[in-house]
């Protein structure tokens, strides 16, 4: 069994939200952390675990980071990790996957699947021997307890439903 840390430098954690239904509004959290265990050459038997801290949300605009730990979206102050935990991660063949698991939002936990693009795996000139991951997909934040929602004059809706997300991910293999 081989264990994973994720490499914080080298990976990034973004979501798109859809704003007045015209444009995305994309935002990251900068303090993540994530492990992953593998006994199969083609991680087929892998294991993920994954936490994000809420308030380490940025979208470039203060008051909208303010409002998104508030509790009208993250409720920061008393669920301050969003986590994943997966229960599967199954080949597609070639490159592709699919990773199901249990997101906790808030107080809610649900099983989602995500898409993944094994990328390949390399050592660094430093001896650390790296896989990299795409992991790119959706979900609904009102399943999730983040309800907030506002109606403009013309009645459209402020802020979608649907969340995107894209997760490019190093891992390093641990000594």
């Amino acid at each position: 069994m081989s264990t994973y840390k994720i490499d914080a430098a080298h990976s990034e954690i973004t979501f798109k939200v859809k704003h007045l239904m015209i444009t995305n509004v994309t935002g990251s959290f900068t303090k993540f952390d994530a492990t992953m265990e593998s006994a199969a050459a083609d991680f087929s038997d892998a294991k993920i675990s994954f936490e994000a801290d809420v308030n380490s949300i940025s979208t470039n605009n203060a008051d909208r980071d303010g409002h998104l730990k508030s509790d009208d979206f993250f409720a920061a102050e008393k669920f301050p990790t969003i986590k994943f935990k997966s229960t599967s991660f199954n080949s597609n063949g070639g490159s592709d996957y699919t990773l199901t698991g249990d997101l906790t939002i808030r107080d809610v936990t649900k099983s989602v699947s995500f898409p993944v693009e094994y990328g390949g795996t390399a050592t660094d000139p430093y001896g650390q021997v790296k896989s990299g991951f795409e992991i790119a997909g959706k979900f609904n934040r009102s399943e999730f307890g983040l309800t907030w929602s506002a109606v403009t004059e013309a009645g459209g809706v402020m802020v979608s439903d649907e969340v995107k997300l894209h997760l490019s991910v190093q891992m390093i293999k641990q000594a």
